[in-house]
């Protein structure tokens, strides 16, 4: 690409270093002197590497607290992306999960569009987010009809994207169904170098995970308050004091860590619970790479990245009997507490079945590298393609 081509990076919030960051931190690297556009950045969140860029961004930013309540101006991000001014910039590219996607560029740029998800607050997590046990009062009243002109602005922005990429098949397929648009799949970068097959093992269960309401993390309390095992939680978010109230003394909320702490306790668990319905899942694979298996909930992301057996009902045949190939988790077939803590016993029964050399090497397979060759080659391709159409006359 020829280096005067002049290119953004559109990305929805900068709050911290979760997955989608991690993707961002990487087309960063790709493209070191793009600019990069947010509705709202906190300065020290993200990494260097991010942090290096010119960010601009959105009237979100000069919000009152933003920094903390920025969801609470969720029905204004529709009006904050569009207003960015996007004439001269040759190629964009948005990464998004919530309205990134809808900035409005120029006939005369291409715009490529990496998809975590469509807007989850409005489509298959609304109730999970705003059901009855979470919202009362007026908000119960006004959310509908917000939700409502969300989900038709979601659907009429996809038509501003000349090219989708989706971060799993699972999301591919919301794509389609959403939007009525192809994608190319492409999983997002796990730093597996910076994770490694620990020594002696610890005793102890681990969930790392921001503590928001999809992520079902009240779910995996109940098992383990009903098993009395140990289990760590790392992470913050919306839910923490919700959740450490219903957790028994065997359940460990340890907020926020630094990657040194995390990579320990990756190394030193059992097992990695993953009780979400999660678009792909880096966290999976971190602990995958760590050498640890992972018991999941058997939808969504998780089935791409964990070589897994569905743990069999009571009464049907054993999936693991007789099994040679090398397996890095187990699948649970309902979200519900009750099949977790039937997971887990199994698991327990067949916890020297995982080799943990083998999980590391699947594991591998997601590294940065090969997310950066493959956007690219992928993002050299349309802007070649592009170019094409721009040069061939429009018929009379």
């Amino acid at each position: 690409m020829n280096k005067n081509v002049k290119i953004a990076l559109v990305h929805d919030w900068l709050t911290g270093m979760r997955g989608g960051e991690k993707v961002l931190e990487c087309l960063c690297e790709l493209w070191p002197d793009a600019d990069l556009l947010t509705l709202l950045h906190v300065k020290g969140k993200v990494s260097p590497t991010i942090e290096r860029h010119k960010i601009k961004t959105s009237f979100i930013q000069r919000m009152p607290r933003a920094a903390r309540y920025y969801r609470n101006f969720l029905p204004l991000f529709p009006v904050a992306i569009e207003q960015f001014d996007m004439r001269g910039y040759d190629l964009v590219i948005s990464t998004s999960h919530c309205v990134a996607k809808g900035i409005i560029t120029q006939p005369s740029t291409l715009h490529v569009s990496y998809i975590h998800t469509p807007m989850r607050y409005v489509w298959e997590m609304y109730d999970v987010y705003f059901g009855p046990e979470r919202v009362r009062g007026l908000r119960r009243l006004v959310i509908p009809p917000i939700s409502n002109y969300l989900r038709m602005w979601d659907v009429a922005s996809a038509h501003r994207v000349d090219d989708f990429i989706a971060n799993s098949k699972h999301v591919a397929r919301r794509i389609q169904k959403h939007y009525d648009r192809p994608s190319v799949v492409i999983n997002p970068p796990v730093d597996t170098e910076m994770f490694d097959i620990g020594g002696e093992r610890g005793d102890y269960f681990l969930m790392v995970s921001a503590l928001t309401p999809y992520k079902r993390i009240d779910l995996a309390i109940e098992a383990f308050n009903e098993l009395g095992w140990p289990l760590k939680i790392v992470g913050i978010g919306e839910d923490l004091e919700k959740l450490r109230r219903i957790a028994k003394p065997n359940v460990e909320m340890l907020g926020w860590q630094e990657d040194e702490q995390i990579r320990e306790l990756y190394a030193g668990c059992r097992a990695f619970i993953f009780p979400g319905e999660e678009d792909f899942g880096i966290t999976p694979l971190e602990a995958q790479a760590s050498g640890r298996p992972v018991i999941a909930f058997g939808r969504g992301g998780a089935l791409e990245t964990i070589l897994g057996r569905h743990v069999p009902a009571p009464g049907r045949p054993d999936p693991l009997e007789g099994e040679t190939d090398a397996i890095t988790g187990l699948f649970f077939a309902e979200q519900s507490s009750e099949h977790l803590v039937r997971a887990l016993r199994y698991f327990e029964a067949h916890e020297g079945r995982f080799d943990p050399q083998a999980i590391r090497k699947h594991a591998t397979s997601f590294n940065r590298e090969r997310f950066k060759d493959e956007m690219a080659q992928h993002v050299e391709q349309v802007w070649t393609a592009f170019l094409d159409r721009s040069r061939t006359p429009l018929p009379v």
